[in-house]
């Protein structure tokens, strides 16, 4: 098959979820892939398959965090989402690289960073316990250069005000001061509504 026949086929496939568990090895097959596109869609799909099947995606996790090395930002981005979903739908499948995802908190692509912060977002929605002592690493991130991580930043702050707001407490009067003063009108928007999911009322 050709690079855009298989890239079809896998967006066919994430059309039907009834076949996911059994397309499990072939999809995972595709890592070895030689085009960056076809990994990157893989890593995507297996994400989504790991979200839905976290038992039957155990046997490919290390296959995916193997990608945290690429030199390719697209696919340190999209092993960080995997990653994300997979960890949503069982957090105890990813922990042993849980750790490992911090280090792309300072990685020299925006759209790198971005990731971490969806990733983290989507494992802290259903576990945010492991989240406490890491919150400085995200308030670094309000402060980011690229306009995209710093709207994405504060929804971090967001799922964790709902879930834990004792942790989001200390950082309040920051994510005040840049809902005043960012240049950015969604990162304004989004601070605010870090504020209140936090159970703080916005004056």
């Amino acid at each position: 098959m050709t690079e855009s026949e298989i890239y079809r086929s896998l967006g066919m496939l994430t059309k039907h979820k009834e076949r996911w568990e059994e397309s499990l090895p072939y999809v995972a097959s595709l890592l070895i892939s030689d085009s960056v596109k076809i990994k990157a869609k893989a890593l995507w799909l297996l994400g989504e398959m790991g979200l839905a099947l976290p038992p039957a995606i155990k046997g490919c996790i290390a296959a995916v965090a193997a990608f945290f090395d690429s030199s390719e930002p697209l696919l340190r981005e999209r092993a960080l989402n995997a990653l994300g979903r997979i960890g949503r739908g069982c957090y105890e499948t990813i922990e042993p690289y849980w750790a490992d995802l911090f280090r792309f908190a300072h990685d020299e692509e925006a759209g790198v960073r971005l990731a971490f912060i969806w990733a983290s977002e989507n494992i802290a929605t259903i576990t945010p316990d492991p989240y406490k002592d890491h919150m400085p690493i995200f308030a670094e991130l309000l402060h980011d250069d690229d306009d995209r991580v710093r709207m994405e930043a504060p929804e971090i702050f967001r799922v964790l005000g709902k879930r834990r707001p004792d942790f989001v407490s200390p950082y309040l009067q920051l994510l005040r001061d840049i809902a005043e003063t960012d240049s950015n009108r969604v990162v304004r928007i989004h601070c605010l509504g870090a504020i209140r999911a936090a159970g703080q009322t916005v004056s």
